[in-house]
């Protein structure tokens, strides 16, 4: 695990950036951006635009390692390039920024209202590549829609599970286990999702530590036992389709947890806009954030 990477997000300043959309959630980015799907025909064009926007962020002015601690990349962005250097190389030799990669596959069918991860039988060559393109560490997702201790148990441990095998490759997983911000037992689902996770921590080796990435929670300081937890690195908050306004407020209550936005953070940038405007519209995102972040 790279030293001076991990140094970074354990004291630097800043949130990590969410630009880790896959085929699934792309065409919304993109009509949010402004890029209707009438303006490309198929995935291989979809992607191509998707990765023009990300590269437009990551090479604006406005994006550097002063206010984003690290970035989410997707697969498909680890293996192109940004700036004429591989993505991962450019955040971290020109932009001071941590990169991480998405691993999961997207989400399995509903059950005990929750969706574990599809499985990921080529994870260990994933994580490899992801060694070799100078990659800290994972993020995957899954998704909790109501307070069943079953589901909930369910997603926690598969997270877990995988994050183990993600550690032995020298990788810092980012343990995902979203609760759905429409969720009607959102308050309880907490609840059983912090308590499954402390149960999990027990089964990191000592020395070993993981990152979090939940849902920002219904009671402030919720979290606080995970902040400190030994053997968390970082817990970090993702926006689940709040704006960005509301996102900053919750997030701004959480003391010690720091953003990992994506729809919050690209909320207002345009394909039309000028650079001016472009870069304008994102710093005064990224400060918003980051300001959110200290608290």
């Amino acid at each position: 695990m790279n030293q001076e990477m991990l140094d970074k997000v354990r004291t630097g300043d800043g949130f990590i950036a969410a630009l880790d959309q896959s085929g699934g959630s792309s065409g919304k980015a993109l009509k949010l951006y402004g890029i209707d799907e009438s303006e490309y025909d198929g995935a291989n064009e979809m992607f191509d635009l998707i990765h023009g926007m990300r590269s437009r962020i990551c090479t604006s002015t406005a994006f550097n390692g002063d206010r984003v601690l690290g970035a989410i990349l997707f697969e498909m962005t680890m293996d192109r390039e940004i700036g004429g250097q591989a993505s991962a190389s450019y955040l971290w030799n020109e932009k001071q920024v941590v990169p991480f990669l998405k691993v999961d596959k997207g989400l399995a069918d509903e059950e005990n209202g929750a969706q574990v991860m599809k499985p990921m039988p080529d994870l260990d060559a994933l994580l490899d590549r992801a060694n070799d393109a100078n990659v800290f560490g994972t993020k995957m997702r899954s998704v909790i829609k109501r307070a069943n201790a079953s589901g909930v148990d369910a997603v926690v441990d598969q997270q877990f599970e995988t994050g183990r095998q993600i550690l032995a490759k020298d990788l810092m997983p980012i343990i995902e286990p979203e609760i759905d911000i429409h969720s009607d037992t959102k308050a309880e689902a907490e609840s059983l999702l912090k308590a499954a996770i402390i149960r999990n921590l027990d089964g990191i080796a000592d020395g070993q530590q993981i990152m979090l990435k939940l849902t920002l929670p219904e009671a402030d300081g919720f979290y606080d036992e995970l902040v400190v937890h030994p053997k968390v690195l970082k817990v970090v908050a993702l926006s689940g389709g709040y704006p960005r306004d509301e996102a900053n407020a919750r997030l701004s209550r959480q003391h010690g947890m720091i953003a990992s936005f994506s729809r919050a953070l690209t909320e207002g940038l345009s394909a039309t806009q000028s650079a001016d405007e472009f870069d304008g519209m994102l710093d005064a995102s990224i400060g918003g954030i980051a300001a959110a972040s200290a608290t």
